[in-house]
């Protein structure tokens, strides 16, 4: 079963994330694994198949999902579908963008969701990606981790019924981070999917991706978003499995 969006989509409290409804990031929490218990057990409750925001593609609660494409253009054909068909589904939706300045995203948005009601009841986070993976000016994969558990396991707890998640990643393309150490980033994302209902969609423009990294990138990634296609993908490593292999 596929879910619908339905714009009447009950949205309850919760606290605020950082960015537009913006939360500091803390660090470890001692009680995270208590606090957003609930939401992990309605894990099972959601449907196997979530629109993607194109016409006939769908993906699955849990997918860590890597788009690749060329430019703007393209990034933004993926990109609004993605966002406009979690808020009419009334999920929780946080972006962070590199290319484009957050208010031009809510601009964009406009005319196909009731971006005021959006914004108030906090179901959509917009920020910069640097905001987002740097806050401190450095990268840490387990800060990130912390990061992610705090916004989504938050705002599940909080009542929203699932969470999609989007990251353009032009910002990792610079000497700001390491690849060995995007990478293995990625990879760790997998283990964090399957804690809670929801997907991750990571933005990648293949003008500025090496050979070498793509590798990596397709080894880190189950599913593959190329041409308006998801593709399952036969070069994925399991986090484990891939970590082995840089020892």
């Amino acid at each position: 079963m596929t879910r619908q969006a339905t714009h009447g989509s009950r949205i309850g409290p919760r606290r605020a994330v950082r960015g537009l409804t913006c939360l500091p990031r803390t660090g470890l929490c001692p009680d995270r694994s208590d606090a957003y218990a609930s939401a992990r057990r309605d894990v099972s409750a959601v449907p196997e198949s979530v629109a993607l925001g194109m016409p006939g593609v769908d993906i699955a609660s849990g997918d860590h999902l890597c788009a690749f494409y060329h430019g703007s253009p393209q990034r933004n054909d993926i990109l609004y579908p993605f966002l406009v068909a979690g808020l009419t589904a009334g999920d929780k939706v946080f972006c962070a963008v590199d290319t484009t300045e957050p208010k031009d995203v809510l601009h964009a948005l406009e005319d196909d969701v009731d971006l005021a009601e959006c914004l108030e009841r906090r179901q959509l986070d917009v920020q910069r990606s640097l905001e987002t993976y740097l806050p401190d000016g450095g990268f840490s994969t387990e800060a990130m981790i912390d990061f992610w558990d705090d916004t989504i396991g938050g705002a599940l707890a909080a009542g929203f019924p699932f969470a999609r998640a989007v990251g353009e990643m032009t910002w990792a393309m610079t000497r700001l981070i390491g690849p060995i150490q995007l990478v293995g980033y990625e990879s760790a994302l997998n283990r964090f999917l399957s804690r809670y209902p929801q997907v991750i969609l990571c933005l990648y423009d293949l003008d500025g991706v090496s050979g070498e990294l793509l590798i990596d990138l397709l080894r880190t990634h189950p599913r593959v978003l190329l041409g308006g296609v998801v593709h399952h993908n036969p070069y994925y490593v399991p986090p484990d499995e891939f970590v082995a292999s840089r020892q």
